[in-house]
Formats: C-alpha cells, sequence, structure tokens
C-alpha cells in the first residue's frame, strides 16, 4: 500500500504574469493530519483547489490515492472529499434532500443512498436535522453538513479549507473534536491562518509564503510553533 496520499511534484499555478504557486512539493502521508499554514494570498486554496480538480496546475505532478490528477481527474476526485471555506449546500433543500442529492451526484447506486447518509448523519449527529431547510442550520451544523456530504463515498483523503472559519468558540471546539475523530480513518489535509487551532489539529504542519512552500516541521518536535513560523517569514 502507497504511504503517501498526495504527492505534489513541483508544481506551479499562473495566472498570467501572476504566480499563485511555484516549485511546490510536498508529500502528505496515509493516516496523518497535515496542515497549510499561511496568509491569505498564500497558495494554500490554490494547491486544494488543484487536487480537487477545480483548477489545473500549470506544470508539475499531482497525486491524489496513486491516481494522476491530470490523467485520471474523474479517478481522482472519487478518492477526495472537498469542503471548501464558503459551506456548499443548496438553500432550497432540506438536510436530508441535499445529502441524498450528493451521494447520488458521488455515484453511489441508489440502492445505497439511504444507508450512506443515515451513516453520516449519525456520524455527524445529524440525524434529528435531516428534515431541516439549510437556511435554518446554525453556522456550526451548516460545518457539520459539509464534513457529511464530504464523506458519503468514504474517500481516503479529506480536503478541508479553513474548516473552522467564521465559528464561535463552542463550535470550533466542536469541529476540533470531529476532525480528531475523522483523521482515525482518513487522511485530512486542511488549511489555517490561526497558529492556535494548527498545533492542536494537525500532526504536521507546512508553511507557504507567497507561493512557496517555506519549511515543513512535525508538531511534535515543534516546541513554537509561532517563533518557527516568524522565523520562515
Amino acid at each position: 500500500m502507497q504511504s503517501s496520499v498526495v504527492i505534489a511534484d513541483r508544481v506551479e499555478k499562473r495566472y498570467g504574469p501572476v504566480v499563485a504557486l511555484t516549485d511546490f512539493s510536498l508529500e502528505v502521508r496515509r493516516g496523518e493530519v497535515l496542515c497549510l499554514l499561511g496568509p491569505n494570498g498564500s497558495g494554500k486554496t490554490t494547491l486544494m483547489r488543484m487536487l480537487a480538480g477545480f483548477l489545473w496546475p500549470s506544470a508539475g505532478r499531482l497525486e491524489v490515492a496513486g491516481v494522476d490528477v491530470l490523467a485520471e481527474p474523474l479517478r481522482a476526485r472519487a478518492m477526495i472529499g472537498y469542503v471548501p471555506e464558503s459551506v456548499p449546500a443548496y438553500r432550497h433543500m432540506r438536510v436530508g434532500e441535499f445529502l441524498s442529492f450528493m451521494a447520488r451526484l458521488r455515484g453511489l447506486a441508489a440502492t445505497k443512498v439511504a444507508d450512506a447518509v443515515e451513516r453520516v448523519a449519525r456520524q455527524f449527529s445529524l440525524i434529528d436535522r435531516l428534515r431541516a431547510p439549510v437556511p435554518s442550520l446554525s453556522r456550526g451544523y451548516r460545518q457539520r453538513v459539509a464534513l457529511a456530504q464530504a464523506l458519503l463515498h468514504e474517500p481516503p483523503l479529506l480536503i478541508l479549507d479553513e474548516p473552522t472559519n467564521g465559528l464561535d468558540p463552542r463550535q470550533i471546539i466542536e469541529v476540533r473534536g470531529l476532525l480528531r475523530d475523522l483523521a482515525e480513518r482518513h487522511t485530512i489535509l486542511m488549511s489555517s491562518h490561526i497558529l492556535s487551532e494548527v498545533e492542536k489539529t494537525a500532526d504536521r504542519v507546512a508553511v507557504l509564503l507567497a507561493g512557496r512552500l517555506k519549511g515543513v516541521r512535525e508538531l511534535p518536535d515543534t516546541r513554537d510553533l509561532e517563533a518557527w513560523y516568524l522565523s520562515l517569514s
């Protein structure tokens, strides 16, 4: 079994003369939580969108679970559960309807949709919210629904862009606990610009600044994350 779920090899993304990401190489190991840390505009979201198939790299190689993202984009997407920073949900649907729709969109057989929805609803304590209209949910519950839809097809990789952004302190603690539970069964690649959240959630951190990878550290080996981060900038 391949030890790395994500392989990025000298990846670059350009928008005309603007360089969003350059010479980026990194591997995300199976079973770990790796956090991309950096300010807005550092390239974190660009990398995630390329892995998820929403953007095309200008150069380099990307693999997800042994699948080349460029050569087999649909197969690569099937290996990923993706939650962007703006929580995805159709406001005219109820929670159960939305999850069923997403299960079908993920390619689950009709006979498996109900079981998949019940599984993620129980996993994220959404059973009593399945008939609730999406707009009636709190920000914290909308985040639970977003995580649930990303796991309907049980992907090996979960990609989370700023998963605690906009949450209140209690909701942040709840999401942090959910992520640690998920890490027992999925590899997680997440992004953040909040040092304290990275310290409490990640196994490893990769710092991006101005589209470049500046350093990678194991969290247990990093006594002062703030000092190390500042030393790179």
